[in-house]
């Protein structure tokens, strides 16, 4: 794992905690509204990595619930939502091949990304209006499950390489997966706090993916350019090639 300079964790946090005062447009189910954070998370890991990502996400998911709590559907919990997307995306965008493998002393490495998604199924299957709903997981967590699959075996050369335009549908996928793995976790919650019924969770099978796609374009249009940028004035986000520098 790279090293990432307190410094950097501290202003990405604060950036995300801004990100907060922006909501979007109304989460449904919850009545609290998205926020421009929820842009910001799956861009944590990309840039930083799964462990420095989900830190800068944790410290501003926390501040941004305090100073913006409209868009705190968990309370003081929501940030857990923020920082389990930024350790998925972060997890896919370096994540190295295979995704499950065993290691020389017998044990057993399995990529951060695919660990929530069986997490997050887990938890789902515990609630009995999850268990009445079998399609929405199989659905919602299958499509992220398959654009993480994707991101961990294309993404890695892209985001290290020098063509611009392949970034962008690799930022793309990486935060789409990311997004749906940090729901998984969510959705859990919703289950206990909200208990939506079981036709509230059907009409949700449709759109949360949609939601998340538009959110997972709008992080690769404002990734891209920081992307190139952060790299170019020396603060290397993303993966870089294994000649560079290994610090930040």
């Amino acid at each position: 794992m790279k090293i990432v300079h307190p410094a950097i964790i501290a202003v990405w946090a604060a950036v995300i905690a801004a990100g907060h005062l922006l909501p979007a447009f109304p989460m449904i189910g919850t009545g609290r509204p998205f926020s421009l954070a929820s842009v910001l998370f799956p861009l944590s890991g990309i840039f930083f990595g799964p462990i420095a990502g989900a830190s800068c996400s944790a410290i501003g998911g926390s501040i941004g619930s305090l100073i913006a709590p409209h868009t705190a559907w968990l309370g003081a919990g929501t940030f857990i939502i923020g920082t389990v997307t930024a350790f998925t995306t972060g997890s896919i965008a370096w994540g190295k091949l295979p995704p499950a493998s065993i290691s020389a002393n017998g044990s057993i490495i399995i990529n951060g990304g695919i660990i929530v998604y069986i997490v997050g199924t887990i938890l789902w299957f515990t609630q009995e209006i999850g268990r009445s709903v079998i399609s929405y997981p199989l659905i919602f967590y299958g499509l992220g499950f398959l654009a993480m699959m994707a991101g961990i075996i294309f993404t890695g050369k892209i985001l290290k390489g020098k063509n611009y335009l392949l970034k962008f549908p690799a930022i793309w996928l990486c935060s789409f997966g990311g997004l749906i793995g940090g729901a998984s976790i969510g959705n859990f919650f919703g289950l206990v706090l909200y208990k939506h019924p079981k036709e509230t969770w059907l009409t949700l099978m449709f759109i949360a993916p949609s939601e998340r796609a538009i959110f997972a374009l709008a992080a690769a249009l404002v990734g891209v350019p920081l992307l190139i940028g952060l790299n170019k004035i020396g603060i290397f986000a993303g993966p870089q090639p294994e000649e560079e520098d290994q610090k930040h």
